[in-house]
């Protein structure tokens, strides 16, 4: 397993430099770095693809993790492309543009496609390690409680989506908080989904001999929606611009699906 596995892994960490590298040079022509956000569901499906013509385990299990991260990453980098293409640059990396100036492009090599890419590829090692494990040879349980975990993950991060595309075109809602559908049961109901999608990934790997080793990969994705670039930088946003997100905020749960908590009466009434 070792072998096969640092092999695999040595050739995705090269292709995901290289395709990240190339997405940089497109944003300096296009002074545009929300490119990487585009591309960041279609990444795994190149180190998927990779795995699956390279990797040396058992076919069903190649199969199977390839089509699982396709359909996530497709779906994700069609849904971000269609949502942000020909709005301008992310207020993020406008921010970003500002503070550093001439330097950006050289900074957002490091801090934004660099290291995406690092992130991407530590992210994708259950999917590596399902496609370089030479055994089982066919799928077990472990096997189909990942996918179904992913399934479960996939449809709350499309159903999440889509229902507040809809609730956004509708200019009747301009500047209302989303709190319909699953967005009432949890705020972040595409995080929470792609959280589930990469637990059920490592479960797949984890029916995969040797493959229990890649959970900081799920730790990691985890971690980062949570903590870091998902929850937290997308709230202090939206409490600036959304005038009823705090009261949102206190009757919805932030990551875990469920029953909002009654709004506290009002001492006026």
């Amino acid at each position: 397993m070792l072998p096969r596995m640092l092999s695999l892994a040595l050739t995705t960490l090269a292709v995901v430099l290289g395709l990240f590298f190339a997405l940089w040079l497109v944003s300096l022509a296009a002074r545009d770095a929300s490119i990487v956000d585009m591309v960041w569901g279609a990444g795994f499906v190149v180190v998927a693809a990779v795995g699956f013509f390279l990797g040396e385990g058992a076919f069903p299990r190649r199969a199977l993790v390839t089509a699982m991260v396709a359909l996530w990453g497709l779906r994700l980098s069609l849904h971000l492309t269609r949502r942000n293409l020909g709005k301008g640059e992310d207020f993020r990396y406008r921010a970003m543009r500002a503070q550093h100036g001439a330097r950006f492009p050289w900074v957002s090599l490091v801090t934004v496609f660099g290291l995406q890419a690092l992130i991407l590829w530590v992210v994708s090692f259950p999917v590596q390690a399902a496609q370089a494990a030479a055994g089982p040879a066919s799928l077990g349980p472990l096997d189909f409680a990942g996918l179904a975990v992913w399934a479960v993950g996939l449809t709350f991060e499309a159903v999440g989506d889509a229902q507040l595309a809809r609730f956004k075109a509708d200019p009747a809602n301009a500047g209302q908080v989303m709190d319909r559908g699953l967005w009432r049961f949890t705020r972040h109901p595409n995080y929470f989904g792609d959280c589930l999608v990469w637990w059920g990934l490592y479960g797949v790997a984890v029916g995969a001999d040797g493959g229990a080793f890649t959970v900081f990969a799920p730790v990691v994705m985890t971690f980062l929606l949570t903590k870091v670039s998902g929850v937290p930088l997308l709230e202090r946003s939206l409490k600036e611009r959304r005038p009823g997100y705090a009261a949102y905020i206190a009757r919805t749960s932030a990551f875990f699906p469920w029953p909002p908590r009654e709004d506290p009466p009002n001492p006026r009434a």
